[in-house]
């Protein structure tokens, strides 16, 4: 019962990212660029607190850190600025299939041979993809801002991938953070100063509490109880429990948003989710 709570709560936080970041920036609370800055800074504090809590001290260094540095920044600032256009349960779903497509395509280059069973469930969930995103209809998202939280799924699948390789997820996820925030904040200061690119002061309280709240509670917190319940699911268990975030993330957005959940948007979400269920599953 304990890792069923937890792993709920998990799911939710997910979901919750989307909700936070395009509820901070429906009415310009916040700049998306100083809300990614922000989201990273309350996260690494946050990570880095457990972990020093945990072990009394935080390595920074170690294999793979260049890429899931580079990969975590690109998938924050890539995922705040999609938010500017896109619904909440929408830029979810294109993150999570992106994520799903990418770690399937990084399995393919680490020279795996996929059964027949999971290359149709990949296409399927390309298919859903494309066809939601395909120009001309009325609901059609913005391209630039579908393309940008694309981007974002790439990042998070390649940083996925590379967080395989390391014994201490936790601690290699506060690594990343603390790095990347320092980076986010040399940036920030060098945009404030010579280019006025990124407004923080005029941030309003609501949207750097959301910020805040995305950084420490639904991302820090989120991903020390993911960590946590991994080790207890089985691996496709635990993709499979993942399709339930971009599920939330629509519900979310259509209670909290009043967002429109169209009949292409739900048949997307069933082709998408459908064909990574197909792929994680086995035939039994």
């Amino acid at each position: 019962m304990h890792i069923l709570v937890l792993t709920i709560l998990t799911l939710i936080a997910f979901a919750s990212n989307s909700i936070l970041n395009r509820v901070a920036l429906a009415h310009a609370d916040i700049d998306p660029v100083a809300f990614g800055v922000v989201r990273l800074c309350a996260g690494a504090v946050m990570l880095a607190g457990l972990v020093l809590l945990r072990d009394r001290r935080l390595a920074l260094g170690g294999d793979g850190r260049a890429v899931g540095v580079l990969s975590l920044f690109v998938y924050i600032f890539g995922f705040s600025l999609a938010y500017q256009s896109l619904d909440a349960g929408l830029g979810a779903l294109i993150l999570f299939g992106l994520v799903q497509i990418t770690m399937f395509a990084g399995a393919l280059i680490g020279g795996e041979r996929p059964s027949a069973r999971r290359w149709a469930g990949a296409g399927v969930a390309f298919g859903g993809l494309v066809w939601l995103l395909w120009p001309g209809h009325a609901a059609a998202p913005s391209l630039w801002h579908a393309s940008l939280m694309a981007v974002a799924g790439i990042a998070w699948g390649i940083y996925s991938l590379n967080g395989r390789r390391t014994s201490d997820a936790l601690g290699s996820t506060a690594a990343n953070f603390c790095i990347s925030a320092g980076l986010a904040l040399a940036g920030a200061l060098v945009a404030v100063v010579f280019f006025d690119g990124i407004h923080l002061s005029s941030a309003s309280p609501f949207g750097l509490s959301m910020a805040i709240l995305a950084g420490a509670v639904t991302s820090g917190i989120g991903y020390s109880m993911w960590y946590t319940v991994l080790p207890h699911l089985r691996g496709s268990t635990a993709a499979i429990t993942q399709l339930t975030v971009p599920v939330i993330a629509i519900a979310g957005g259509a209670v909290l948003l009043s967002e429109t959940v169209t009949s292409r948007l739900i048949v997307a979400a069933l082709l998408v989710l459908g064909g990574v269920l197909l792929a994680v599953t086995s035939r039994r």
